[in-house]
């Protein structure tokens, strides 16, 4: 590696540290902010605790379904599925917490 290449790969390290850094300083300013909104949005309706339980028994029921209509059974594709839960049950927890 010469001394051009490790220059440039120092300043890519540096640039990326002080981007991180200031995402970290952009995200402490931004909580406070952010537990007032899920404090009046979210809270009057259903309920955090409650959506989570309604949430995950419904994505569960949801997936099932899913893995057997792909025809791979429930082991089958089991990361994408795994992602799918995550994403799934995080979208489903907070549409059911703030309609309900």
């Amino acid at each position: 590696m010469s001394d051009l290449e490790q220059k440039n790969a120092l300043k890519m390290l540096s640039l990326m540290a002080v981007l991180l850094l200031l995402l970290g300083v952009a995200g402490v300013m931004v909580w406070p902010l952010a537990a007032e909104f899920a404090n009046t949005q979210l809270a009057p309706g259903l309920g955090m605790r409650d959506a989570a339980v309604v949430s995950f028994f419904l994505t569960v029921l949801t997936l099932v379904v899913f893995a057997f209509a792909a025809g791979d059974g429930l082991l089958g594709e089991l990361q994408f599925m795994l992602a799918g839960f995550f994403s799934f049950f995080i979208v489903m927890w907070l549409l059911i917490a703030w309609i309900f």
